[in-house]
């Protein structure tokens, strides 16, 4: 019996695969949605720093698994493009505190609308929820797995 393949996953294909490929065609998506914006998997961090204001560094070093490094340069590209910037911490100051900017706090909105709007086109529906608070759980204890290490 055959298998049909399609963009290089198949049925048998890990989960992680499959997963993997629904983020890339979302991002394939919101990329042609946005074509002045090439932010890629990077709007994350602004979305992050949306809903967390006054966040810092750290924070996103832990949320996201990356490098302080990586994260400095998400952040130095991000702060150029003026979507967010960066504050000394008065309570500490060698680190920054973490805003949008009124380009960032502008992006934001419109990015969820149309990212919800991309999950109906797939068939995401509210009747998910359950899928969703499963693929959380996975996500969180894939976060702890790594945290530990």
């Amino acid at each position: 019996m055959d298998e049909e393949i399609f963009q290089g996953i198949a049925d048998r294909s890990p989960f992680i695969a499959w997963i993997h490929n629904i983020s890339l065609n979302q991002q394939k998506y919101m990329k042609q949605k946005f074509k002045n914006i090439d932010l890629g998997h990077d709007v994350r961090y602004i979305m992050y720093v949306y809903d967390n204001p006054d966040c810092s560094q750290d924070d996103l070093v832990s949320m996201f698994c990356q490098s302080k490094g990586n994260v400095a340069k998400i952040l130095k590209k991000l702060e150029d493009k003026g979507f967010i910037e960066r504050k000394t911490n008065p309570e500490n100051r060698r680190k920054y505190m973490l805003n949008v900017t009124e380009k960032g706090s502008e992006l934001v909105p419109e990015y969820r609308r149309i990212s919800k709007q991309w999950e109906s086109e797939v068939g995401i529906t509210d009747f998910d929820e359950e899928l969703k608070q499963r693929i959380r759980e996975i996500a969180i204890k894939g976060m702890k797995l790594t945290q530990d290490n």
